[in-house]
């Protein structure tokens, strides 16, 4: 598909990936409140590998996982974007919207701000039927809501890459049609 376009918002930037990212997103990914929901922490390598897929998938499929940036200051914050989820589910093939944002960026829009752009994009440069969002039940719903993504609890279902009786592995599944 291409060079994956930039994003822009009234206060947001979204972008591929600078070398200079590297240090703040293994900042992001080694806090553990940022981390609270997943299995656990990520070391520097695992966070530059993870860097590395990103620029891999965008590569592949001319979306990802955006490098989200403060206009016009340019303070990297995280990541929001596009993914191709590879694990088995019911829900499976899809495409999900994802975002990670360092916790002194929270509380402020951003998250649901740069998700509007990328569903926006998804819906409108890539022609998606619909996008989704899982999240384990204790994490927030609030952003995922005021994009206009909807909960049905029948499409709730089980993490498979979360071993049986893990604390994480029951995930709710959001929904978005165009």
């Amino acid at each position: 598909m291409g060079a994956q376009p930039e994003l822009r918002t009234q206060r947001l930037l979204l972008r591929r990936w600078r070398e200079s990212d590297r240090l703040p997103f293994a900042a992001l990914n080694a806090d553990p409140v940022v981390m609270e929901h997943f299995p656990r922490t990520l070391s520097r390598r695992e966070s530059d590998a993870a860097i590395d897929r990103i620029e891999a998938h965008m590569a592949g499929h001319g979306f990802g996982l955006w490098a989200t940036e403060l206009v016009p200051s340019g303070v990297f914050i995280g990541f929001v974007g596009l993914w191709l989820p590879t694990f088995d589910a019911p829900f499976m093939p899809a495409v999900e919207v994802g975002w990670r944002l360092a916790r002194h960026h929270w509380g402020q829009g951003y998250a649901t701000e740069a998700a509007r752009a990328v569903v926006a994009f998804g819906f409108d440069q890539l022609s998606l039927a619909e996008i989704v969002r899982s999240r384990c039940p204790a994490t927030s719903a609030r952003a995922m809501e005021r994009v206009g993504m909807t909960h049905d609890a029948e499409d709730d279902f089980e993490q498979p890459l979360l071993p049986l009786g893990h604390p994480l592995r029951r995930h709710v599944l959001y929904r978005l049609r165009p």
